[in-house]
């Protein structure tokens, strides 16, 4: 990690008091969090209902309401687990990393909330995501890249980031949607495989034209579903994570140093999973209607918007 400016612990990086977090705000997030989540929950659940009748007609219907029930209880309790396991992040001592895990403490403890763990992914790109169904099982990963390309008052203002997110429990939102939206994409595609391959009379084969708008729009609708979720929450976690610090500026640098970086840096992350991290790690790919899917809003705009914070 890059020692200049020096990230301490006793005073915010704009060298005055820190400012208190905005309990109500943050309240009122996490409660619009939940609904948005039980929202997304239900969704998922009719969407499977609807593919399963799809494929099977009434038989069908009750194979997707069981497996629409089973992945949203998976999502759920092990989201966390699928997101650092997809990520390859493994946990970290304080002896293994000191300054991160000093960071990471002294932000939890301003603003309030449980030290999560703290993990590390080996890859060169510099990102970092927040995972964990409440703060009480929250997990912070950052790259090894992220501790190399920026400074402790850097690292520090994209942990604040972070911790934001699990302050408002965005983390659910972002690990539940993930899993899902990588389940149904797996699922479809279960579908298509043994609809044109399984046994059976011709008669009992779900048509072929259904199978494939399945297998090509289910995980888009997932993917949308995902999507709608995404763009806001980061203008909210940037400002919630300014406060946190006690200033927009490190945040803002960290942002401009990661824009850049994720263009000619890739990153071996699945797509349904790119909308956790802090910068799309995915920028660097080409995709055809790449701004239609946009997981992130315009670094641009988030940098101007914390900017305007000062």
């Amino acid at each position: 990690m890059s020692t200049s400016p020096t990230y301490t612990s006793n005073q915010p990086a704009s060298g005055g008091v820190a400012p208190r977090v905005d309990r109500g705000r943050a309240t009122g997030y996490l409660i619009s969090n939940s609904l948005k989540t039980a929202t997304l929950l239900g969704a998922i659940g009719g969407l499977l209902v609807l593919i399963g009748s799809l494929l099977g007609g009434r038989g069908g219907a009750v194979i997707g309401l069981a497996l629409g029930v089973l992945v949203s209880g998976v999502s759920y309790w092990f989201s966390d687990k699928i997101a650092l396991r997809s990520a390859g992040a493994f946990e970290v001592t304080e002896a293994q990393a000191p300054a991160l895990h000093r960071i990471v403490r002294d932000l939890t403890a301003r603003a309030g909330l449980p030290m999560p763990k703290v993990c590390l992914i080996d890859e060169d790109q510099p990102n970092a995501f927040a995972t964990g169904r409440n703060p009480r099982h929250a997990a912070v990963a950052v790259t090894r890249g992220l501790l190399e390309v920026c400074d402790e008052q850097e690292v520090a203002g994209v942990v604040a980031h972070e911790l934001a997110h699990v302050q408002h429990r965005d983390i659910l939102i972002a690990s539940v949607a993930g899993a899902v939206a990588t389940g149904i994409s797996f699922m479809a595609n279960m579908a298509m495989w043994f609809g044109a391959f399984g046994g059976g009379d011709d008669e009992d084969r779900a048509n072929p034209l259904v199978l494939l708008v399945v297998a090509l729009f289910a995980p888009l609708a997932a993917s949308v579903l995902q999507m709608a979720l995404s763009r806001s929450r980061e203008f909210e976690a940037d400002r919630g994570g300014a406060e946190i610090l006690g200033d927009p500026l490190p945040l803002a640098r960290a942002l401009q140093k990661l824009e850049v970086a994720a263009g000619r840096i890739p990153a071996d992350v699945t797509p349904a999973q790119a909308s956790a991290y802090i910068v799309n790690p995915l920028t660097g790919r080409k995709v055809a209607f790449g701004n239609l899917f946009r997981t992130h809003p315009s670094t641009e705009e988030r940098v101007a918007r914390l900017l305007a914070l000062r």
